[in-house]
């Protein structure tokens, strides 16, 4: 079979299925697992700039919508070169990856006889619903039972809802705030905490970052939608120059994090465990989590510019590095665990919802 993948959580999938060997495209975004797609050609790309800050990214999203237009190109020459048996895309996210109705248009149009499959996922059970269906129309229904009982087992051994949970902004967006929706409020739960502004299955909203003053999270977590954590760390001065930043219990408490968003809770696919892991492990337990769950995620404290004035800074004990004058980066060894290694968990990866 030959298969074509226009999101990267689909070439998760696809990975995971065991079916790597049969995927002859991708997206430019497609990045897991690290190394195995160098030779599968890219049959997407996008206009945006990678310099771009989340401001400029937003404003250049409306432009695009109120034009009519798609941030994403689809290389439909390419595509009819290919000859796929099944694409797998997505019509969840107008903004994350090319849509379900334009493959739809592109296949029709250079008459291929080929299935086009669409993830919709907004919720765990659902992310593992995607899983049970791309098997079955790729005949890896064992190996997707496999992928089932593994994240049901993990999710299992987690705290799940305690009472007196600390509360959880999970920051999904920098400018404008938008918290993590669909699954991630899911993934707060699992871990012992309590999501703020957003339930499970719902959709993702701006928000004036004002709220988070009055919300006064225990716990923040930055993993802004295909940023890196470099880059995350990069525009941290978005949050932390807001009014009250310093005052709110989670800058008080050093529960600042920033994680590792595209890998692990950005997708709608299987890892999205491992990131319910790395919460777990943020929030305070269970003691041992295999990995990537302690080296995932990294603790901000904050310290003021020299001169004693402005508002305090990100300093990320990581080996991520910041370009930004004024945010010192340096390692903390404490929060890498050591532990067993997931089977379908890698290192840092990707970019994108999708």
């Amino acid at each position: 079979m030959r298969i074509v993948s226009l999101l990267p959580a689909a070439t998760d999938i696809v990975a995971m299925l065991g079916l790597t060997g049969h995927l002859v495209g991708r997206t430019h975004e497609c990045d897991w697992p690290p190394g195995a797609l160098a030779d599968v050609p890219a049959v997407t790309a996008t206009s945006l700039p990678e310099t771009l800050t989340s401001r400029e990214i937003s404003a250049a999203i409306a432009g695009d919508a109120h034009r009519g237009s798609s941030l994403y190109q689809l290389h439909v020459a390419m595509l009819e070169r290919l000859k796929p048996d099944l694409i797998l895309t997505q019509d969840l996210c107008d903004v994350c990856a090319v849509s379900y109705e334009r493959v739809n248009d592109a296949v029709g149009l250079i008459d291929l006889d080929t299935r086009v499959m669409s993830l919709e996922a907004r919720t765990i059970d659902g992310i593992l619903d995607t899983v049970d269906a791309v098997a079955a129309l790729t005949g890896t229904e064992g190996r997707a039972a496999e992928i089932r009982a593994d994240a049901e087992r993990r999710l299992a051994a987690l705290p799940g809802p305690v009472p007196g949970a600390p509360t959880v902004l999970f920051v999904e967006w920098l400018d404008p705030l938008m918290p993590g929706g669909h699954w991630v409020p899911e993934q707060i739960t699992y871990a012992g905490g309590r999501s703020l502004l957003l339930g499970p299955g719902a959709h993702s909203t701006p928000h004036p970052w004002s709220v988070v003053a009055d919300l006064a999270p225990d716990v923040v977590v930055f993993g802004p939608c295909g940023f890196t954590p470099e880059r995350t760390i990069d525009e941290l001065s978005v949050a932390t120059a807001q009014p009250g930043w310093a005052d709110l219990p989670a800058v008080r408490q050093g529960q600042v994090w920033v994680v590792d968003g595209p890998a692990y809770f950005n997708r709608p696919g299987p890892r999205v465990v491992d990131g319910a892991e790395i919460l777990a492990g943020i929030l305070g337990g269970p003691p041992r989590l295999p990995r990537p769950a302690g080296a995932a995620r990294r603790r901000l404290t904050l310290s003021r510019p020299s001169g004693g004035g402005g508002p305090p800074m990100p300093i990320a004990r990581c080996p991520w590095h910041s370009r930004r004058p004024g945010v010192r980066v340096r390692c903390a060894p404490s929060l890498h665990r050591r532990g067993r290694r997931s089977g379908h968990s890698s290192g840092p990866a990707g970019s994108g919802r999708g």
